[in-house]
């Protein structure tokens, strides 16, 4: 038996130490942080501040942009401190922290994709039927069903990952608290927590990939059956952006969990972190409202709401008193 220390503090590693790369990331990083939150929060006022909007498909991309916000601010916030700090430190209480609300958040955006995705199915499929099909019980359902699965999954993988021994090196090679890079930096045998991972992770995907490929399978179908040509281009349009947000989601989680431990390369592995974690969240508001008649309108509603107050405030003349 040996005697071993156990480890109370982590070192994220992340990308380099050079200080002119450092500046340049952090700059890079701030960018983007200021437009997910702006992107997103944006989105999420729009949603509840204009009537038109206040339908299934609009409340499943609210609460997609809240998720997108949370899961933006875990990550960012902490990488900007390390990037302007020397030590790079994070608690052993707050990287199991970071890594459930990570998951969580993942996992969330997993499953309100499908739904959004049987949501556009649901409304391109009968739109005639879609306030009676998409009604307030099972929108509601899948939502809350939504944050139980990730509650769950999270739970189950941060458990299972912080019960084990970190006896030795205390680097994690990664920008944050993820699986993968801490089982590497684990002194226990590991091989169960990499069976969990890949079995749970897989299985989530496989029934959440199922859903859109089946969703977006229906709604092909149902656009083959529009005579009109410009109904065809504009229905197109706007599912053919929002597949291609779910397939660059859906490709980087299958090539970060689903895979054989002995493929991990972790210096691989945070350039594609990034993009589900920090490039996605920023461009979905982007790919989901972009070609979306009723949020431009929405938009241009509240620029022309400003522009007149704006007016009104300064081309009033104020009487002078005698």
């Amino acid at each position: 038996m040996k005697n071993v220390t156990e480890v109370t503090l982590f070192v994220l590693s992340g990308f380099t130490d050079n200080t002119e790369l450092k500046i340049i990331f952090f700059l890079l990083f701030l960018a983007i942080y200021i437009f997910t939150l702006i992107g997103n929060l944006g989105l999420i006022f729009l949603v509840i501040g204009d009537s038109r909007l206040h339908n299934p498909m609009y409340y499943f991309l609210s609460i997609l942009s809240s998720v997108d916000t949370c899961y933006s601010s875990v990550i960012i916030p902490n990488m900007l401190v390390n990037f302007k700090s020397k030590k790079k430190v994070i608690s052993f209480l707050g990287c199991a922290a970071q890594m459930f609300l990570a998951v969580m958040f993942g996992t969330t955006e997993c499953f309100l994709l499908a739904a959004m995705a049987y949501d556009r199915y649901v409304a391109i499929y009968n739109p005639l039927l879609y306030s009676v099909s998409m009604s307030p019980r099972l929108y509601v359902t899948l939502i809350i069903s939504s944050y139980v699965g990730e509650i769950v999954h999270a739970t189950i993988h941060t458990v299972a990952t912080f019960t084990l021994s970190f006896c030795g090196s205390n680097e994690i090679r990664h920008i944050f608290c993820d699986i993968p890079p801490l089982l590497a930096i684990s002194c226990s045998d590991t091989h169960k927590n990499q069976l969990l991972l890949f079995y749970f992770a897989g299985s989530i995907e496989i029934v959440t990939v199922f859903i859109v490929l089946i969703s977006y399978g229906c709604i092909l179908t149902a656009i083959l059956r529009i005579l009109s040509a410009e109904g065809k281009r504009k229905v197109f349009s706007t599912c053919s952006s929002h597949l291609t947000g779910v397939s660059v989601f859906h490709g980087t989680v299958l090539f970060m969990y689903v895979r054989p431990s002995s493929n991990y390369a972790l210096e691989h592995d945070m350039i594609v972190s990034i993009c589900y974690t920090i490039v996605i969240p920023m461009l979905n508001p982007v790919i989901y409202s972009l070609r979306n008649r009723d949020v431009n309108k929405a938009m241009q509603k509240v620029f022309r709401k400003n522009l007149f107050i704006n007016k009104h405030i300064f081309h009033t003349k104020i009487p002078l008193k005698n």
